[in-house]
């Protein structure tokens, strides 16, 4: 057993939403070791600070973490929080994921202040997102719809809605709900309709693999069921190159032993996508992730993606 840190400092960006899973974070370890000082290290990310530029052009979500790394790596923070779907599917060396929390909702939603579905957009109506995943899978749905880029953080897109530069938009809901913005959600996507990003609703713990002491007081906030699903996901991305600047999609399930895994990729255009599923054993999950970016490949998914890369 190996003793306690009497002090942890959480690195996170400083948008609301990052600063609320650190917090939550931080709550959870106060109540499991109540003799420890658990404080936050707030930094901006080139990711945050460059907001007119999708983020396909300027290097992907890994911009949202390379800073915290670099504090842990400098010895001034001891771990990092993060939404899953933004850590990379390739840590660098000397860095882990301590611990995958409980999954809040997974889905797409949608927000608008005049129409309650996507179904409900007139053609022609507006859409912002800064997503290429949902941005392909409107275009292939709602061929009608114009979708626009939208960056910045969460109440930065709601306020460019909310001026009237797009007529709806699309977010995470596992955001909205955290930031007890839910009212805000007209309605929420299914699967079908716009299949998650990998990670997406889960919060993922990074921390030096060195940190034994840090790792062991992570384990108690895994959440297994999570974990193995975030797991599949993962190595449907990685096995297929995936980044943000590709339209990629990755989601699974665990009921009982049994793990469930859908994926798609497609074109920006929406005009090229191939989907395909697979389910196992949920002890399985990277060997399912390889399945499925196999089953992917045989259905096209490799000139897709060599098409954008």
């Amino acid at each position: 057993m190996l003793s306690h840190p009497d002090r942890i400092v959480i690195a996170t960006r400083q948008s609301r939403l990052a600063l609320w899973q650190a917090e939550h974070v931080r709550d959870r370890l106060c109540d499991l070791y109540p003799q420890c000082r658990v404080e936050l290290l707030a930094l901006s990310t080139r990711g945050d600070e460059i907001l007119d530029t999708s983020l396909a052009k300027i290097g992907g979500k890994g911009l949202f973490v390379k800073e915290l790394e670099l504090a842990m790596a400098e010895g001034r923070a001891d771990l990092a929080v993060h939404s899953a779907k933004d850590v990379p599917m390739e840590l660098p060396p000397g860095f882990s994921l301590g611990a995958i929390m409980e999954r809040e909702d997974p889905r797409d939603a949608f927000v608008s202040g005049k129409f309650d579905t996507l179904d409900a957009l007139p053609p022609g109506a507006r859409v912002g997102t800064s997503s290429l995943r949902r941005e392909a899978q409107l275009r292939s749905r709602y061929p009608q719809l114009l979708v626009n880029s939208l960056r910045g953080n969460l109440d930065t897109r709601l306020a460019k809605l909310d001026r009237g530069e797009h007529d709806a938009i699309i977010l995470a809901a596992a955001g909205l709900k955290r930031l007890g913005l839910a009212s805000r959600i007209r309605s929420v996507l299914t699967v079908e309709q716009s299949l998650p990003a990998a990670g997406q609703g889960a919060l993922a713990i990074e921390h030096r693999t060195e940190r034994s002491d840090i790792a062991e007081c992570l384990a108690a906030l895994n959440h297994r069921a999570t974990e193995l699903a975030v797991r599949a996901e993962r190595a449907v991305s990685r096995a297929l190159g995936g980044s943000c600047q590709l339209p990629l999609a990755a989601y699974a399930s665990v009921t009982g032993a049994t793990l469930e895994l859908r994926g798609l990729v497609a074109n920006p255009d929406g005009k090229s996508m191939v989907r395909a599923a697979v389910s196992g054993p949920s002890g399985s999950p990277e060997e399912l992730g390889t399945q499925l970016a196999a089953e992917l490949r045989a259905q096209g998914a490799d000139r897709i993606l060599a098409a954008l890369l």
